[in-house]
């Protein structure tokens, strides 16, 4: 064990703040990893404010993070995809089993035994997995991923959560040129969903009730607009979208987006609301449209999505932080203030 620098909540009240924690050694096939940037989840303030305590209970001290970008140190002796020096990620799974049909399928992100980055039961220590607002991380090379060389760091680590969270859907529900696609909500991940479908060649419509957020919505590559809360707008796209994600987490009327899907087309939910949605069936069963969930991506399918944003020049639109500003951008978080997502320098927790 080593101990490493790191910014910890101690109880759901209290600020993160400078701490000590201490990190396994590699075992044969780990990497360890000197963090250089760690952006910042809305699910980081979730877990530190123990919101998520009916499902996933807050075990403190707790080091939140899992968009990690970092320069390997050191490598275990059977370590063969990484060599000291290179330039990784690390997202928001660090193990799983193995062994079940999901981790066999490569969709680790579904396996009932995954260990989370944090959050987790560290198998090695028997202790809680800590995140990436730290100087360093230790991670078996199997869920360490790749960065390309031509992208800005800090506008990467985003992917490694907010970026293959939109791309896994879209990818999935096989979004291409020729496709309507729709995405509802510009946010942390509205505005990668936005970019990447644009990148796969879909006409790519956004739904918003801001209009201040138009031009903006142009900007990251969207074909058209819609005023959400405009009824005639809607109206006018009724039945002719084959995609919608919906990445909207506050409570809103899913049905009014049912019925812009055409025939077999298929909304997904990435967003997770706090009350439950409500839907009529009819809407489903006229059209034999559906309904659906996704979470982020498997390990191979994340490598993928980093290629692919390396070949289109494709990063998140970050505001970069010194990691002393965490709890001020927990707090701009909630009033959605930042266009899109925050990224801490971790170079500023040396000076701590």
């Amino acid at each position: 064990m080593f101990d490493t620098k790191a910014y910890s909540a101690t109880s759901e009240t209290s600020p993160l703040a400078s701490s000590v924690i201490a990190r396994r050694d590699p075992t044969d096939i780990d990497v360890q990893i000197e963090i250089l940037f760690c952006g910042v989840c809305h699910s980081d303030l979730h877990y530190a404010r123990n919101e998520w305590k009916d499902v996933l209970p807050t075990m403190y001290p707790c080091v939140p993070g899992h968009e990690i970008v970092g320069r390997v140190t050191k490598i275990g002796p059977a370590v063969t995809k990484f060599k000291e020096g290179d330039i990784v990620g690390v997202g928001c799974l660090v193990d799983s089993d193995r062994t079940c049909t999901s981790c066999q399928a490569g969709t680790e992100q579904f396996c009932q035994h995954m260990t989370m980055t944090y959050g987790s039961m560290d198998k090695h220590t028997g202790k809680p997995t800590y995140g990436g607002y730290s100087e360093s991380i230790v991670v078996d090379e199997h869920f360490v991923v790749r960065i390309p060389d031509n992208l800005d760091l800090a506008a990467v680590a985003p992917l490694l959560c907010a970026g293959i969270t939109t791309y896994s859907p879209l990818h999935h529900w096989g979004v291409t040129k020729g496709k309507k696609v729709g995405i509802v909500g510009l946010g942390g991940l509205g505005h990668m969903g936005v970019k990447f479908a644009q990148a796969f060649g879909a006409y790519t419509v956004v739904f918003t009730t801001s209009p201040s957020k138009v031009q903006d919505a142009v900007r990251l590559g969207a074909d058209e607009v819609v005023i959400s809360s405009d009824p005639a707008q809607m109206q006018k796209h009724a039945g002719s979208f084959d995609f919608i994600l919906d990445c909207v987490a506050a409570d809103h009327d899913i049905n009014a987006y049912i019925q812009l899907l055409t025939v077999d087309g298929n909304i997904t939910l990435v967003g997770a609301p706090e009350k439950p949605l409500s839907f009529y069936s009819f809407g489903l069963i006229f059209g034999r449209r559906s309904i659906s969930g996704s979470p982020i991506g498997g390990i191979a399918e994340t490598q993928e999505m980093l290629d692919f944003c390396g070949q289109h020049n494709i990063t998140a639109d970050v505001e970069v932080i010194p990691i002393q500003k965490i709890n001020e951008a927990y707090d701009r978080l909630l009033k959605s203030d930042v266009k899109y997502r925050f990224c801490i320098d971790m170079a500023s927790l040396k000076s701590e």
